[in-house]
C-alpha cells in the first residue's frame, strides 16, 4: 500500500505544501555541509593561527620554566595567580578555534535554511520513544544512506591518513631525532596535508549530499492529483459558494442602482425591454451621467420608479438599445449620444418651465 501511495504521488509539491512543511520544521538540510565547514575552519586555524599561537604559548611556558623564581607558589593566591596565567595562555590559543568552529557552523546552517522557531519539534512526544519507529528510521532508505555516507567518510579518512603518513614516514622518524622546533614544524606540515586532503573529500561529499537532500525532500513532498485538486479548491474556494457570493454582490449592486433612479433627470426606454436612467445637473457634470440601466424586469422596475417620482420617461427604442449596449453605470455618456440626449433634456427643462409658469 505504501509503494502504491508513493507511485500515485506524481505531482510536484505546490508552494503551499512546501510552506506548510517549512512551518513544521521539515526543510531540506544536509548534515555534511556543517561538517565540511568544521574541517575548513580547522584547516584555516592550523594554517594561519596555530603556528603563531604555539610560539606565544611556548614563550610563556619558557618564562615559567627558565625563571621559576618569578612564580612563587607559597600561598593560595600565588597558586591561583599561576593558574589564571596558564588559563589565559590556553584561552588565547583555543578561543579563536572555538570562534571559528561556531561561526563556520552557523553560516553553514543558515546558508541552507534561515532559522525558524518550530514549537512542534521541541514538544514532548511519546512516539519518539517507540523502538519500532526507531528501527524503522534506522533501516529506512534515508537511514541506510546516512550509514553509507558515514562508512564512506571513515574509509576515505583512513585511506588518506594511511597514504599521507606512509609518504611522511621517514620525515616523521627524522623529526623525532631533530630539534624540537623542527619537529613541531614537520608535524604541523603533516597535519595540514591530512586536513587539506580530508577537506577536499568532505567537499565532494557535502556537495553531493546538499543536492541529494533537496531532491529527497522534494520527492517526499510530492502530491497526488487528488491532493492538488483539493488544495486548489481550498485556495480558490468552493465554486458553489463563490457563485453564491457573486450573486449576492450583483444583488447589492442592483439594489443600489435601483435606489439611484429617484435622482434621475430622465429615463430613456424601449417600451418593455430596455431602460436607461440619466442625471444631468450643470453644477455637477459637463455631460449626463448614467445612474441605472437594465432590461426586461429591471427595465420595468426603472420605469415604475421613474413614473412614481414624476421623472420623465421617453420611449425611443433605437436610442435605448444603443445606449444600453454602450454606456456604463456611474459614467458620463459617450459623445455620440450628446445631440440626442440634449434634445430630450431640453424638452425636460421646457416642460419644467411651463409647469412653473402655470403655478
Amino acid at each position: 500500500m505504501a509503494d502504491e501511495d508513493k507511485d500515485s504521488k506524481t505531482e510536484a509539491p505546490t508552494a503551499k505544501k512546501q510552506a506548510d512543511a517549512a512551518e513544521k520544521g521539515n526543510t531540506p538540510f544536509s548534515r555534511e555541509v556543517p561538517i565540511f565547514a568544521t574541517v575548513l575552519a580547522t584547516f584555516i586555524y592550523l594554517t594561519f593561527y596555530l603556528p603563531d599561537g604555539i610560539s606565544r604559548v611556548s614563550e610563556s611556558l619558557r618564562d615559567i620554566f627558565e625563571q621559576p623564581d618569578q612564580w612563587k607558589i607559597e600561598t593560595g593566591p600565588d597558586a591561583m595567580s599561576l593558574f589564571v596565567h596558564l588559563g589565559w595562555v590556553s584561552a588565547v590559543l583555543l578561543t579563536p578555534a572555538m570562534l571559528l568552529f561556531m561561526i563556520f557552523g552557523v553560516v553553514a546552517s543558515i546558508s541552507q535554511n534561515l532559522p525558524t522557531p518550530v514549537l512542534e519539534r521541541i514538544r514532548p512526544q511519546l512516539s519518539r520513544l517507540s523502538p519500532a519507529k526507531g528501527f524503522s528510521r534506522i533501516f529506512s532508505v534515508p537511514g541506510l544512506i546516512e550509514f553509507g555516507k558515514s562508512l564512506f567518510k571513515i574509509l576515505i579518512v583512513g585511506v588518506i591518513m594511511f597514504f599521507v603518513l606512509k609518504s611522511e614516514y621517514f620525515n616523521a622518524i627524522d623529526a623525532m631525532f631533530s630539534d624540537p622546533q623542527t619537529f613541531f614544524e614537520r608535524t604541523m606540515t603533516i597535519m595540514r596535508k591530512i586536513v587539506l586532503v580530508v577537506l577536499f573529500a568532505t567537499a565532494v561529499v557535502a556537495i553531493a549530499d546538499f543536492f541529494w537532500s533537496r531532491h529527497h525532500w522534494f520527492t517526499e513532498l510530492k502530491m497526488t492529483r487528488h491532493e492538488v485538486k483539493e488544495e486548489n479548491k481550498q485556495a480558490q474556494g468552493d465554486p458553489f459558494v463563490k457563485g453564491r457570493q457573486r450573486s449576492l454582490m450583483r444583488d447589492r449592486a442592483r439594489r443600489r442602482m435601483i435606489a439611484n433612479v429617484e435622482r434621475a433627470t430622465l429615463v430613456i426606454a424601449n417600451p418593455t425591454h430596455y431602460a436607461v436612467a440619466l442625471r444631468y445637473v450643470r453644477e455637477e457634470n459637463d455631460a449626463p451621467v448614467v445612474l441605472a440601466k437594465g432590461q426586461d424586469l429591471i427595465a420595468l422596475k426603472i420605469r415604475e420608479i421613474a413614473e412614481k417620482n414624476g421623472i420623465p420617461v421617453f420611449e425611443d427604442p433605437p436610442l435605448a438599445r444603443s445606449m444600453f449596449a454602450q454606456v456604463s453605470i456611474d459614467s458620463v455618456i459617450p459623445s455620440v449620444f450628446y445631440k440626442a440626449v440634449a434634445e430630450l433634456i431640453h424638452r425636460v427643462y421646457a416642460a419644467d418651465a411651463r409647469n412653473k409658469r402655470v403655478r
